[in-house]
């Protein structure tokens, strides 16, 4: 099958939120908890380096995301209206 212009294809990244990034995170650190001790090196450093690097864009993300709270217009609390049973009273005279 072609290929059109414009399409994306297999070699791009698959982009993550940060919600699958932390769980793409928690699986792979269970991974390595319970690699073998047989296991290749080359295996349980590419998982290592992938763990580093995903640790790397979590708090990059983290960090962005709260000087945006903070630049949040704060809302003007309106005074609060008296009860209405207050004017209930005022009306029976009670």
């Amino acid at each position: 099958m072609r290929t059109y212009t414009g399409q994306l294809s297999d070699n791009q990244p698959i982009r993550r939120n940060l919600a699958e990034k932390q769980k793409q995170l928690r699986d792979l650190k269970e991974t390595l908890a319970t690699m073998k001790p047989h296991t290749s090196p080359s295996l349980r450093e590419s998982v290592q380096r992938r763990i580093r690097e995903l640790e790397v864009e979590i708090r990059a993300a983290s960090r962005e995301d709260k000087p945006a709270t903070s630049e949040r217009p704060q809302r003007q609390e309106r005074p609060r209206r008296a009860p209405r049973r207050a004017h209930h009273a005022e009306t029976f005279g009670e």
